[in-house]
C-alpha cells in the first residue's frame, strides 16, 4: 500500500508517517523501481501501535522506548514497568485537573454573585480557591 493508503488505514495524516519516519520510530521501505514505496501489513500494524501508545497519552519519546521494547520481545517486565508509571502520571492529572475543575466552578459562583468591582479579585488570591 502506498504511504497515502497506509495513512488513512491507521487513522493519521501522510505528514504524521513522515514525521515518525524521521523520528525512526517508523521505518521507510524502499522505493520498488523508482516507483511508489508500498508499506506491508506489518507497517500498518506498527503505525497502529504508535497512535494508540500516542492516544494513551505517551511521549513520543516514551513511544520510542516502547517501539524499541516491541522490537525487542521484552519479556514484560519493563512493559509493566512503563504502564504502571503512566498510571501514576495519569491519575495525578487526574487530580490535578478535578482541582482546577473544582477551582472554576467556585470562581463561576463567585462571579454570578460579586459585585462588579469584586469579580475579578479571585484571579488575584494566591490560594486556591478549592
Amino acid at each position: 500500500m502506498t504511504i497515502s493508503e497506509l495513512a488513512r488505514r491507521a487513522g493519521v495524516g501522510v505528514e504524521t508517517v513522515r514525521y515518525y519516519q524521521r523520528r525512526g520510530l517508523f521505518p521507510e521501505p524502499p522505493r520498488q523501481n523508482r516507483a511508489t514505496r508500498e508499506y506491508s501489513p506489518e507497517a500498518l500494524a506498527l503505525l497502529r501501535f504508535i497512535r494508540r501508545a500516542r492516544g494513551l497519552g505517551f511521549t513520543i519519546r516514551e513511544v520510542e522506548r516502547l517501539v524499541r521494547l516491541r522490537r525487542s520481545k521484552d519479556d514484560g517486565r519493563e512493559l509493566a514497568t512503563m504502564l504502571s508509571a503512566k498510571a501514576i502520571e495519569l491519575e495525578q492529572t487526574l487530580r490535578e485537573t478535578e482541582r482546577v475543575i473544582d477551582t472554576l466552578r467556585t470562581f463561576a459562583s463567585k462571579a454570578a454573585n460579586a459585585g462588579t468591582g469584586d469579580r475579578w479579585r479571585m484571579f488575584d488570591e494566591d490560594e486556591p480557591a478549592a
